[in-house]
C-alpha cells in the first residue's frame, strides 16, 4: 500500500502522523511511505531519519495525496484539504466529526473511507487511540491553568499549591476518566485541593482508592457543580461521550456565581466543549475572558509537546495502521471489532450513529 503522511497545517499543530520507527515497520513489509518535506520537523524528526527508515520525501501537500492510498494524519483536514482527499483513499486520523458539520459534510462528499482514531474502541470499551493524547491533555490542563491563574493574564493571581500559611488553589475537575485522573494527578502533586466529579461510581471508587488525601471524590449532579463553582480556582472539563457532542454541564448563567479570575479549562472543546460558552481557541490566541472568567480551550492542547505526542500516539495508531496497509481496510475492519468501530464516513455514508444523530443526518450501518 502506498501511504502518504502529510504536514498538519491547523495552527500550531506540531505534531506529525508518523515517526521514523514507524516508516522503518511499514516498509520492510514492502509497503511504500511517503513523507512531505519536514512533516517531522517540530517533532524532532528529521527528513533524513525518515529517508533512513525507508521512506520518500516529496515536497507538496497535494502530492502526498495524490500518491497516497491512505493518508496517516493527527488532526482533521481543514478546508484547504478537502478538495486534496480522493474518493476511496483512507484517511486516518482524529476526526471529532460531531463538533463540525461542516468537516462532516466536506467528508461525505470526497467519498473517502474516513477511520477516527477517536471512536476506535476495545472490547472493555476504552478508547486505546485516544487515551496517550487524553493523558497528555489532562496533564498540560493543570499546567496551563496554573499559568492562566497568574494575574497578569487575568486570572485570580493565586499559586496553586499555596505555601506554608498561604491555603492552596481549590481545583475542580468534571469528569474522572483518562482526562480527569491524568489533571487530578497533577494538581494534587502541586499540592492543590481537588474535587472530581463525575456520574460514574465505578470511576470515582477508583479515583478514591488510588489518588492522595488531597483528592476528593463526589457524585456529579447539577447542584454539586453549581456548589463547587462559587469558590474554584480551576476548574477543568474532561467529559467525553463516545463520538457524541459533549454536554454542557456548565453554562453561561453559571459564570456569575464564580470569582472575577476563575479559570476554565475545557479539554472536551474537540466535541464541542462541555462548558456553554466554550469557543474553539490555538496556541497563538489560547483564551478569552466572559464575565471576568477566563477560558481556556485550545483544540489540539497536545500539540504544544509535539514530541511526546508524537511518540505517545505512534505507539498505539502504528498497529493499526500496519492492519490496514497489509489487510486494506474492508479485511481489516471485518476482523478487528475495534478497527470496525473506527469506521465514521464510507463513500459518502455516516456509518457511526451519534455523528449521523449530531447533524440529524441520515445513517447507514456498516
Amino acid at each position: 500500500m502506498k501511504i502518504g503522511v502529510p504536514i498538519e497545517i491547523k495552527n500550531n499543530e506540531n505534531r506529525v502522523g508518523m515517526t521514523p520507527s514507524g516508516v522503518f515497520e511499514l516498509t520492510k513489509r514492502n509497503h511504500s511511505v511517503y513523507i512531505q518535506k519536514n512533516a517531522g520537523y517540530n517533532s524532532g524528526f528529521l527528513d533524513e531519519d525518515y529517508i533512513n527508515a525507508g521512506a520518500t520525501i516529496l515536497d507538496t501537500i497535494e502530492e502526498i495525496y495524490d500518491v497516497a492510498e491512505m493518508i496517516v494524519k493527527v488532526k482533521e483536514p481543514i478546508e484547504k484539504e478537502y478538495s486534496l482527499i480522493k474518493e476511496d483513499q483512507v484517511v486516518f486520523t482524529y476526526f471529532h466529526f460531531a463538533s463540525s458539520e461542516t468537516l462532516t459534510r466536506a467528508m461525505i462528499d470526497s467519498k473517502a473511507v474516513c477511520i477516527a482514531y477517536e471512536t476506535v474502541e476495545d472490547e472493555d470499551g476504552s478508547l486505546p487511540l485516544l487515551i496517550p493524547m487524553s493523558e497528555v491533555a489532562g496533564r498540560m490542563s493543570i499546567q496551563q491553568g496554573a499559568k492562566y491563574l497568574e494575574k497578569p493574564i487575568k486570572g485570580r493571581g493565586i499559586l496553586l499549591g499555596g505555601i506554608p500559611g498561604v491555603p492552596p488553589a481549590k481545583v475542580l475537575i468534571l469528569g474522572a476518566g483518562v482526562v480527569g485522573v491524568q489533571a487530578a494527578r497533577m494538581a494534587s502533586g502541586l499540592g492543590a485541593n481537588v474535587f472530581i466529579l463525575d456520574i460514574n461510581m465505578k470511576a470515582l471508587r477508583h479515583v478514591s482508592e488510588t489518588m492522595p488525601n488531597n483528592v476528593i471524590s463526589e457524585f456529579s449532579s447539577e447542584y454539586n457543580i453549581r456548589k463547587h463553582i462559587k469558590d474554584s480556582d480551576l476548574i477543568i472539563g474532561g467529559v467525553l461521550i463516545k463520538g457524541a457532542k459533549a454536554p454542557k454541564l456548565i453554562t453561561r448563567d453559571m459564570l456569575k456565581d464564580m470569582r472575577p479570575g476563575t479559570v476554565m479549562v475545557d479539554v472536551a472543546v474537540d466535541q464541542g466543549g462541555c462548558f456553554e460558552t466554550t469557543k474553539p481557541t490555538t496556541h497563538q490566541d489560547p483564551t478569552y475572558i466572559i464575565d471576568e472568567v477566563v477560558h481556556y480551550s485550545v483544540a489540539n492542547m497536545p500539540g504544544a509537546v509535539p514530541y511526546t505526542s508524537t511518540m505517545g500516539l505512534t505507539n498505539v495508531t502504528l498497529p493499526y495502521v500496519i492492519k490496514l496497509a497489509d489487510m486494506g481496510w474492508k479485511k481489516a475492519t471485518n476482523t478487528n471489532k475495534s478497527l470496525a468501530k473506527g469506521l465514521n464516513i464510507v463513500n459518502g455514508k455516516i456509518v457511526y450513529k451519534e455523528i449521523a444523530e449530531a447533524f440529524d443526518l441520515e445513517y447507514e450501518m456498516v
